[in-house]
């Protein structure tokens, strides 16, 4: 009988599979213990020290190598593959806090990073960013600033469930990928949980704290990358914050036109004019 440990060991997360390592494991002593003995008392009769006959030898021999040795290795097999389980459980839980932001108990960008991957179909990636934290955390202090953290993830992680999920990429900002759903209710979804954000005071020690939340979407589709989808994310919440704070800005709708825009001037051999430049600097550089 072959074991294979290593499909034991992926499954010692569950109780069952203790037992039915420890009910193999003294199944194999067992046979492997009878087949000893009886190897071994061949030669004792032969040299005539055999205090009972060679067939009563065997029998005796391999009964007390089922009782004996057989409740032995299956206590032992029980000890190790407690042991076992132990070092299953904890080898998941730590997986699980390593990809857990500990604050918000979102994913954390490590997490979110490996999870941009496997996104494959209709789906767009959203990057919030509470508006004016800072000064958040300036008038109410550090406390209340992790109160409104929480309170942003609360509502991020009950408004993209299912296939769809939220990770806080670090400090005030926030990542989501929104899957199955058609695009406009992608767009309308994520436009939603800002507006709710905003409407809805955050209340910490007696106080009641407003928030606003900016975001930037861009799509996942063929041939684009991940790196490609997150800076158009990215670029789409700079410009977010360049217009005021408190929008959802898509790539299409934002930055697209300055895209082409600036195209259609190099291709002529012309430049952005100024104060396109500089907007898009601020785009670009606001915080």
């Amino acid at each position: 009988m072959k074991i294979s440990l290593q499909a034991e060991l992926g499954d010692f997360q569950n109780r069952h599979t203790i037992y039915t390592f420890a009910l193999k494991m003294s199944f194999l002593a067992v046979m492997l213990s009878s087949v000893v003995i009886a190897i071994l008392v061949l030669p004792f009769d032969w040299l005539g020290v055999l205090p009972v006959p060679l067939a009563n030898a065997v029998v005796y021999g391999v009964a007390l190598s089922w009782l004996i040795g057989g409740l032995v290795s299956g206590v032992l097999a029980l000890v190790v593959g407690c042991a076992m389980h132990q070092l299953s459980v904890s080898r998941a839980e730590f997986e699980q806090l390593s990809r857990t932001d500990m604050l918000s108990g979102l994913l954390n960008r490590r997490a979110f990073t490996e999870a941009l991957d496997e996104i494959d179909g209709q789906a767009c990636l959203a990057i919030f960013d509470v508006d004016r934290f800072k000064a958040i955390n300036d008038r109410f202090g550090h406390a209340c600033g992790d109160q409104v953290i929480i309170a942003v993830s609360t509502l991020l992680a009950t408004s993209f469930c299912g296939r769809s999920f939220a990770a806080r990429l670090g400090g005030e900002e926030f990542g989501v990928i929104v899957v199955d759903l058609p695009r406009e209710e992608r767009i309308a979804l994520i436009r939603s949980v800002c507006t709710q954000l905003a409407a809805q005071p955050i209340l910490v020690d007696d106080c009641a704290i407003n928030i606003t939340v900016s975001a930037g979407i861009a799509e996942f589709g063929t041939g684009r990358s991940k790196e490609t989808v997150y800076s158009a994310a990215d670029k789409a919440l700079y410009l977010a914050k360049a217009l005021g704070r408190n929008r959802v800005v898509h790539e299409d709708e934002g930055l697209q036109p300055h895209v082409r825009r600036r195209r259609r001037l190099s291709d002529s051999g012309h430049t952005a004019p100024a104060a396109e430049i500089d907007y898009l600097a601020a785009a670009k550089n606001t915080g």
